[in-house]
C-alpha cells in the first residue's frame, strides 16, 4: 500500500493582501505548512489558518522563513548560525501560541524559501535549525527537501523526519529544485505534473529537467496554493491518487 502526506504552504496572506486560497485548499490536504509572519502571514492570519485546520482535521506545522516580507523570503540572507537559530525558534514559538489555543499540538516545521534551499547543501543553516527544533520540541518532525542535508542532520539528531516532493517543480541532477528564474523550473501542465507525483510515489524515481533518471524519496508531497488553478488541481491529484491505490494521509 502506498501512501503519502498531502501538504500545502498557507497562511501567506499579510494585512489587506490576500494570498491563495486557504478557505477552499484546506479541503483537499491533511497538512499546512503555516507562515510565521516573517516572509509572510500575520497574527489575525495564523489564527484563521490553525481555526480552519482544527475544524478540518488538518494537521498543523510551522514554515518559517527569512525576514523578508518584501521578497516573499525567496532572497537570501547571510545569517549567523546563532540568528538562523533564533529565527525559527521565534517563529515556531510563534505559531505554537496558536496551536495551543486550539487545543492542537504542532506537528512539523518546514523551512520556506531561501532558507528551506540553502538546507539542500547547507550544514550550518541546517544544523541551526535542528538545534532551534530540538530546543523547543523533540517531538516536532522536520519537512526537508528530498535530498537535503537537512534531512541527513535531523535524523543523526534522533529527529522524525519527512522527505518533501514537490508537484509542479523541476529538478535538477541533484535533486534540488530548478530556480524559479530558469526556463522549465515550474511545470504547468497537469497531466504531466500528476504522472510525476505518482511516479514519485510508486517507483521512487524523476525525471531531472536534463533528462536524467533520479531516485527521491517521498514522505509528503507539497501542492502550492497560489497559482489560478491551484483547487482544481489538487482535486484532480487526489482522483489520481485514489485510482493509482495511493492513500492520501498525514504523517
Amino acid at each position: 500500500m502506498y501512501t503519502i502526506d498531502l501538504n500545502s504552504d498557507m497562511g501567506e496572506s499579510f494585512g489587506a493582501y490576500k494570498l491563495g486560497g486557504d478557505e477552499k485548499l484546506i479541503q483537499y490536504v491533511t497538512t499546512a505548512n503555516v507562515a510565521c509572519g516573517w516572509h509572510a502571514g500575520d497574527p489575525v492570519v495564523m489564527d484563521t489558518v490553525v481555526r480552519m485546520a482544527k475544524e478540518r482535521g488538518v494537521m498543523v506545522g510551522a514554515h518559517p522563513g527569512y525576514p523578508d516580507l518584501m521578497g516573499f523570503g525567496r532572497r537570501k540572507m547571510v545569517l549567523s548560525f546563532q540568528e538562523v537559530k533564533n529565527y525559527v525558534r521565534y517563529q515556531i514559538g510563534a505559531l505554537a501560541a496558536f496551536t495551543k489555543s486550539y487545543g492542537m499540538r504542532l506537528n512539523h516545521v518546514a523551512p520556506h524559501g531561501a532558507m528551506g534551499n540553502q538546507c539542500q547543501y547547507d550544514e550550518e543553516i541546517s544544523t541551526a535549525i535542528v538545534e532551534a527544533v530540538l530546543e523547543f520540541d523533540k517531538e516536532l518532525i522536520i519537512y526537508y527537501c528530498a535530498g537535503a542535508v537537512l534531512g541527513e542532520i535531523a535524523e543523526s539528531r534522533g529527529l522524525r523526519t519527512a522527505s518533501e516532493i514537490f508537484a509542479d517543480r523541476a529538478y535538477m541532477d541533484d535533486l534540488s529544485l530548478v530556480p524559479r528564474k530558469m526556463e522549465g523550473a515550474m511545470i504547468t501542465d497537469e497531466e504531466i505534473a500528476i504522472a510525476r507525483c505518482i511516479r514519485m510515489v510508486k517507483e521512487g524515481k524523476v525525471t531531472s529537467i536534463s533528462g536524467k533518471e533520479l531516485a527521491i524519496r517521498g514522505d509528503t508531497l507539497c501542492v502550492h496554493g497560489d497559482g489560478p488553478k491551484a483547487l482544481e488541481f489538487v482535486e484532480k491529484i487526489r482522483t489520481a491518487f485514489v485510482q493509482e491505490g495511493i492513500e492520501i494521509k498525514p504523517l
